[in-house]
């Protein structure tokens, strides 16, 4: 069975600190920790949803992580300041390594796909955006179950998706939740440690391969088949 990668899209192939600059017209030196924070709460705000069963879509808690963020650093905008900043999210920059790493795992057999909490719509013009939508089979979004990762739910919804079989389908991933999420279910992870200062999480579940850059990948991959083919 041809084997399948399944690509989270926010924070492995977009960068969403790329955001920053921005925000520095509103808030100052604190753009940075403001940007961080909204983030974090993005994702808090997909986890509670998904555990209280009150599911809205990504662009909403995105919305509101970017209200939360502005209540906390005493930030006013005006409607149209903050529809900007929105905006500008559903155009964030890809990373430096993405459109290379893509291009050399698009040449080894996968079946590519974009894997996300974010809808489907909002996804495709990320990829669009950026240049390397035409690199993937197709896009599925957690909206099509109304959950979020690491919900069991979702990675099986994908693996329905994409007529996948656990043992074939690699899920790579800078988020250690969605890591450990997939891995629960029986998908292979890799984990792209997109910082030096990033820590993957002490549990006993772990990723399968580590890799510091998208380029990494293909050669990664390669080399766990053949570790792995006796």
């Amino acid at each position: 069975m041809q084997e399948t990668i399944a690509f989270d899209i926010y924070g492995t192939l977009i960068n969403t600190q790329g955001i920053t600059g921005m925000l520095e017209k509103y808030a100052g030196y604190h753009a940075g920790a403001f940007s961080v924070l909204w983030r974090q709460k993005q994702l808090e705000y997909s986890f509670r949803r998904g555990l209280m069963r009150h599911y809205r879509d990504f662009a909403v808690c995105t919305s509101q992580a970017l209200d939360y963020a502005l209540l906390t650093f005493g930030i006013s905008l005006s409607r149209e300041e903050k529809n900007g900043l929105l905006g500008a999210y559903r155009e964030l920059p890809v990373f430096d390594d993405v459109k290379e790493g893509l291009e050399q795992v698009n040449t080894t057999g996968f079946r590519l796909y974009a894997f996300s909490n974010g809808k489907a719509s909002d996804v495709a013009h990320l990829l669009d955006h950026a240049g390397i939508s035409g690199y993937f089979n197709d896009i599925v979004s957690v909206d099509e179950v109304q959950s979020f990762k690491p919900d069991p739910a979702v990675y099986r919804h994908f693996l329905l998706r994409s007529s996948s079989q656990p043992g074939n389908t690699w899920l790579v991933s800078s988020n250690p939740f969605d890591v450990l999420g997939a891995a629960a279910v029986g998908m292979k992870t890799v984990w792209v440690r997109r910082t030096s200062s990033a820590v993957m999480d002490p549990w006993e579940i772990e990723q399968d391969l580590t890799i510091e850059k998208l380029e990494e990948l293909a050669p990664a991959i390669e080399n766990y088949r053949s570790a792995h083919s006796s």
